[in-house]
């Protein structure tokens, strides 16, 4: 689990996503969970957990890729704690906190994962980035 300064952004695997005491002793107040593959969290009451099914690699449904980065870039915006979990936590979790970054930046998706990457260790696949990249309105999302 690691923190992505300066924000209250966290990033990390589907089984630290399960180690609620620990989320919670951050101080984070949600969990994006973001595998396909893994079962759905089920944390205490007291942590909001959003799911988005997302496969790393390409033939993910836009609307639920939109609804990913929309929701995460939201409670980045908002000042919500947040924990961002997938399957091993190098993948969706950083490409899907980079595009939400870039959705309130000045910056690109390009430019705020490697911002990322000095925080949180990465090894993104090419073609779940050039999906999530490819989509157009990035900076919609976050109207």
């Amino acid at each position: 689990m690691n923190q992505i300064l300066p924000y209250s952004l966290w990033l990390g695997h589907c089984g630290e996503g399960r180690n609620y005491g620990q989320i919670l002793d951050l101080g984070a107040r949600a969990i994006v969970q973001l595998a396909a593959e893994d079962a759905p969290l089920q944390p205490p009451p007291q942590l909001i957990l959003c799911r988005f099914p997302l496969v790393d690699g390409t033939g993910n449904c836009a609307e639920v890729v939109h609804l990913a980065i929309g929701t995460v870039a939201s409670l980045i915006r908002s000042h919500v704690p947040t924990f961002l979990c997938c399957g091993a936590g190098m993948s969706r979790a950083p490409t899907i906190a980079a595009a939400a970054l870039a959705s309130i930046a000045d910056e690109s998706p390009e430019e705020c994962l490697r911002y990322l990457e000095h925080y949180h260790p990465s090894i993104v696949t090419p073609h779940f980035w050039e999906e999530v990249t490819g989509m157009v309105g990035l900076k919609a999302l976050a109207t």
